[in-house]
């Protein structure tokens, strides 16, 4: 195995059966990539779409993460956020104890986020 010090940025989506749902998400991963070409960006699912977070860790760890940030994209800390995130993460951490895990905050809860959602929906009106 490759010694861990590489980082990992991993975007957390729920997941759809309609493969274009992931569409923003992935152009989001590439533009976080692209301000970020020293880490990592990947893009994992609760349900319903590949890869899972408990497949995609996995492959990091192999490659030589160490260090994961996972944060959620989600609007609100409801409760895949607040419950089904930490329960896997706490198996990921069992199976790989030399990784370092840190869970942020739903994204729609960031200040920033919410004022730009609330510009783009004030432009509607125009």
């Amino acid at each position: 195995m490759a010694t861990l010090q590489k980082r990992a940025l991993i975007l957390f989506a729920h997941g759809a059966r309609d493969p274009r749902w992931a569409e923003p998400f992935k152009r989001l991963q590439e533009i976080v990539q692209s301000q970020s070409p020293e880490l990592t960006v990947a893009l994992a699912f609760l349900e319903l779409m590949s890869p899972r977070l408990p497949e995609l860790v996995p492959e990091l760890v192999a490659s030589g993460v160490g260090d994961v940030t996972v944060v959620p994209v989600f609007l609100g800390q409801g409760g895949h956020v607040m419950r089904d995130l930490p329960l896997i993460i706490a198996e990921l951490k069992a199976a790989h104890p030399a990784v370092s895990f840190k869970i942020a905050g739903a994204v729609g809860e960031d200040p920033q986020v919410l004022s730009a959602m609330a510009t783009y929906c004030l432009g509607a009106i125009d």
